[in-house]
């Protein structure tokens, strides 16, 4: 299982914490009557690491290439499939998508479809459960429009949830990007929208589990 970079800093520190708490435990609660003890908290604490070391999982997928299609940015559930008035920067009504991960969930995020990076903008927020319908517009959360190579434009944001607290972006203003490259890391819960052509046909529906780079979630109408 290969390791995301953005993990490396949080497995080492959580795993000298759990050595610590050991060890504090160790010395000051175990004693020759209650070694049950030190082993139940030995499971548990590696337990509670190993968690920590699988959020940051990096799968290897195969990346694929359709400019007709738009494809799930992440791993997780389809909360939101519905017509909305985008006022960030496309000024126009949109098709929304939005998919929520769970602590569960791999939480690397893909570009949707190809082009280049037209608008980035980072925003500062609140932390409303990444399902709340305000989560998008008051929640932490990056901007991102990659305008096609038909010029065709689709915007799709990372937004912290209750327990996202970091987002990372990768996405530069003028940098082509490719279909189903990586595009950044949400830690620890959270949710993404996509903002495609409200004319696209929708392929997925509210509940259905989607894979990051993988399943087509709409279909872009030819030009």
């Amino acid at each position: 299982m290969r390791i995301n970079k953005e993990g490396y800093k949080i497995i080492c520190i959580s795993g000298a914490v759990c050595v610590f708490i050991f060890w504090l435990i160790y010395h000051l609660l175990v004693s020759d009557s209650n070694i049950s003890l030190l082993w139940v908290s030995a499971v548990l604490l590696l337990l509670f690491w190993f968690f920590i070391v699988a959020f940051f999982r990096e799968p290897r997928r195969v990346r694929i290439h359709d400019a007709d299609l738009v494809f799930s940015p992440c791993d997780g559930r389809v909360v939101v499939t519905e017509v909305v008035k985008e006022t960030e920067y496309l000024k126009e009504e949109m098709l929304q998508i939005s998919i929520f991960m769970s602590v569960t969930n791999v939480h690397m995020n893909w570009v949707p479809v190809g082009g280049t990076v037209e608008y980035f903008k980072y925003h500062p927020g609140r932390f409303l459960v990444a399902w709340h319908p305000k989560s998008s517009t008051e929640n932490e959360r990056t901007t991102t429009v990659v305008r096609m190579a038909s010029g065709r434009k689709v915007l799709f944001r990372q937004i912290a949830g209750l327990i996202a607290r970091r987002i990372i972006s990768y996405m530069k203003v003028g940098e082509p990007v490719e279909q189903n490259s990586v595009c950044g890391f949400i830690k620890f819960g959270s949710r993404v929208d996509v903002l495609i052509p409200k004319d696209s046909e929708l392929l997925v529906e509210i509940g259905d589990p989607v894979v990051g780079s993988q399943t087509p979630i709409a279909r872009l109408h030819k030009i």
